[in-house]
């Protein structure tokens, strides 16, 4: 395996050097759920599929591929793949906002379902979406004065 450059920031799908990392969501509708994120997050549709490959979306500095759920597949011979129970999430996304309010309100007026209003919690003001297929994305803004790691 080739060494990966240290401190080397790509964003280009797929990468030409380095790696890039992709969120996969498993979704009930892949339509409704490229428009959901290219809408919400003013996400950039690279690639809406071909029938056998998903389609990616660009999101700020990272990518989403939304795909239908399924059984196990060759490469994953004891995975099934289905989207979340809503009330028992293992995993979400987290995205750090520089105004949370703003987000709120934007992204409110572009059909985001929040679970509530931003709450000031741990140093950050945060608050949750619910994306149509149930899954949640973190949406968080560090106070000031608050240091990471």
């Amino acid at each position: 395996m080739d060494a990966v450059p240290v401190g080397r920031t790509t964003y280009e799908m797929p990468p030409k050097v380095g790696f890039t990392v992709a969120h996969f969501l498993t979704v009930s509708n892949i339509e409704r759920s490229v428009e959901y994120y290219a809408r919400v997050f003013d996400g950039e549709v690279v690639s809406r599929g071909d029938g056998n490959a998903p389609p990616y979306i660009r999101i700020a500095n990272t990518w989403l591929i939304l795909n239908v759920g399924g059984g196990p597949t060759p490469d994953k011979p004891t995975v099934v793949l289905r989207t979340p129970d809503p009330d028992e999430i293992s995993s979400f996304m987290n995205i750090r906002v520089a105004d949370i309010q703003a987000c709120y309100e934007l992204w409110k007026s572009r059909g985001a379902t929040f679970l509530t209003e931003p709450i000031p919690k741990y140093g950050e003001i945060r608050c949750y979406i619910r994306d149509p297929d149930g899954y949640i994305i973190e949406v968080g803004q560090s106070t000031d004065g608050f240091k990471y790691g």
